[in-house]
């Protein structure tokens, strides 16, 4: 429990402070270069929500791309962030529909908050909590979004089984996050990595295993995009500070920010290291009828 906290705060930390500064998070602080496009945002979508929202985004995916969500349903998005997949959301939905956000970061929620109120949106709620016990009904929603979010739980299982928990019969799920493959000791004992969304990645395989544990089923992974050396420097570079003193999105810790056996290795050293081990995942399924 003691380790569990430990990683909340670190974590909570890590995103107020980008909030802060607009600096690192999860893939990148800004979604309007590689990263949006990596992303897999469209600028037409960026354009119309508050830039804020845009600017704060830490995501990996875009979980609401070229999805099935029907006006009129509810929306659960964990780890909502700054709100930009909660206004995407709010948009498919419609009047008649419900998006609902959970964060357990007070800056991202009040950030949220206001933008939800600068988009103008009525529909959307922003409730404080943790993934892992989710203050949302049961059988509630018809579709748990997550933006590179649930790597970051110290207890993914718990996580899985209040998704289906929330989802009403037949509801379904579009997760967009970063899955991790055979990592070096540094990385995996980094700090800075962890709220960089990659010491705390699990396997693909073992995140499908944990879904389908949890009761949910048809689940499978329609789209993935694995990091190259090239790709993983993109990101980190477009949110690093000129200093570099920051750590953002897998490519390694910075030199300032290297345990000491490793100072004086370089950031595109690190990368390669981590080349192809790192990868953005979307998963889908559903919870079974009846």
């Amino acid at each position: 429990m003691t380790e569990e906290r430990d990683i909340r705060t670190t974590v909570a930390e890590h995103y107020a402070q980008a909030v802060a500064d607009g600096s690192c998070g999860c893939c990148g602080g800004e979604p309007k270069g590689v990263t949006a496009k990596l992303a897999g945002y469209e600028a037409e979508e960026l354009a119309a929500l508050p830039s804020n929202a845009v600017v704060n985004s830490f995501g990996c995916g875009n979980p609401l791309a070229f999805s099935d969500v029907r006006p009129g349903e509810t929306v659960l998005d964990l780890g909502s962030g700054a709100g930009i997949d909660l206004l995407l959301a709010a948009e498919k939905v419609g009047t008649a529909g419900r998006v609902i956000g959970v964060d357990m970061t007070d800056a991202m929620i009040e950030r949220a908050r206001a933008n939800v109120a600068a988009a103008g949106r009525a529909n959307i709620e922003v409730r404080k909590g943790f993934i892992e016990d989710l203050p949302v009904d049961d059988a509630s929603v018809d579709l748990v979004i997550s933006n590179c979010v649930i790597n970051l739980s110290p207890d993914k299982p718990r996580v899985f089984h209040e998704i289906a928990r929330v989802l009403k019969p037949g509801g379904r799920i579009r997760i967009s996050d970063l899955v991790a493959q055979d990592l070096p000791g540094w990385a995996l004992a980094s700090v800075e990595l962890y709220a960089s969304c990659v010491a705390g990645a699990i396997s693909e395989t073992d995140y499908v295993t944990g879904l389908l544990d949890a009761g949910l089923v048809d689940v499978h992974v329609p789209e993935r995009l694995t990091y190259d050396a090239g790709q993983l420097l993109a990101l980190v570079e477009s949110d690093l500070p000129e200093s570099g003193a920051a750590t953002c999105c897998g490519g390694g810790p910075t030199a300032q920010t290297l345990p000491l056996e490793l100072s004086g290795i370089s950031l595109r050293d690190l990368a390669e290291e981590v080349e192809g081990k790192v990868w953005s995942a979307l998963f889908v399924g559903r919870k079974p009828n009846g």
